[in-house]
């Protein structure tokens, strides 16, 4: 990890566009999130929300072109400006993590980890339900690193799989209010499955089911752009990590 990300000095470069409402609402939360009094208590941000990124989840499943080299693109633009940690507010993205974390010298951050951590943040052990896109659920890009961290994963079943794909696609299409409905019947589905708690682990997840409305469900939730905002902040220094979190160097 950068000394100036570790200070809590530098740019936190944003790699959006995927979808770009999920890139704006990170930034949103970030500021939310954050313990300030004046303007000058913030982290330094710059977001480069390009939605003309190739779709990840239709590349993954062989249905596509590959978006590596477009993401590529936003992390040079990133890196020009002088970020000294990036962050990429979107699931399936990450599928990617490595080519584009070997591609820089700029620390990234993982949304997968930021999530583990902030289940431990609300104190969840357990079974915990995972919503997500086809590519992400299909290769695993939780469930490994969940099971690692001690969990037990319950993924949808082929109907929930579909309300979630309509939850994402409703809010891709600036129809956020059409999202909540399938995503709280995939939610309600899992915990009557017994999870006890449940990953919202797809950007778009957490914009169809709004903070106002999250207490209609007999569990906890974590949300994957929430999660990410706390991981900066804690390496930015604004917020204090999860017990037993140990930083990166």
């Amino acid at each position: 990890m950068s000394d100036a990300a570790n200070s809590g000095h530098g740019l936190l470069g944003i790699l959006g566009g995927m979808g770009p409402m999920a890139g704006a609402a990170f930034a949103a939360r970030l500021v939310a999130l954050t313990p300030a009094e004046r303007d000058q208590d913030h982290v330094p941000t710059l977001l480069c929300n390009d939605p003309r990124v190739p779709d990840r989840s239709l590349a993954r499943l062989g249905q596509g072109e590959d978006p590596l080299n477009a993401m590529l693109r936003g992390l040079r633009l990133l890196e020009r400006a002088g970020a000294s940690l990036i962050a990429i507010p979107c699931n399936t993205a990450h599928l990617w993590y490595d080519q584009l974390a070997a591609s820089t010298r700029v620390p990234l951050l993982h949304i997968v980890e930021a999530v583990c951590d902030d289940l431990r943040r609300l104190g969840v052990w357990g079974r915990v339900g995972l919503m997500g896109t086809p590519a992400t659920l299909k290769l695993g890009l939780y469930q490994q690193p969940l099971l690692q961290r001690g969990f037990e994963v319950i993924v949808p079943d082929d109907a929930g799989l579909a309300q979630c794909v309509d939850a994402i696609a409703a809010v891709k299409g600036n129809r956020p209010e059409a999202a909540f409905e399938p995503a709280a019947a995939c939610i309600r589905a899992l915990i009557a499955r017994g999870a006890a708690a449940v990953v919202l682990g797809c950007t778009e997840l957490p914009l169809a089911v709004p903070h106002g409305r999250r207490g209609e469900f007999a569990t906890a939730l974590t949300d994957s752009i929430d999660a990410l905002a706390k991981a900066a902040l804690v390496r930015y220094g604004r917020i204090a990590a999860p017990v037993g979190l140990a930083l990166a160097d």
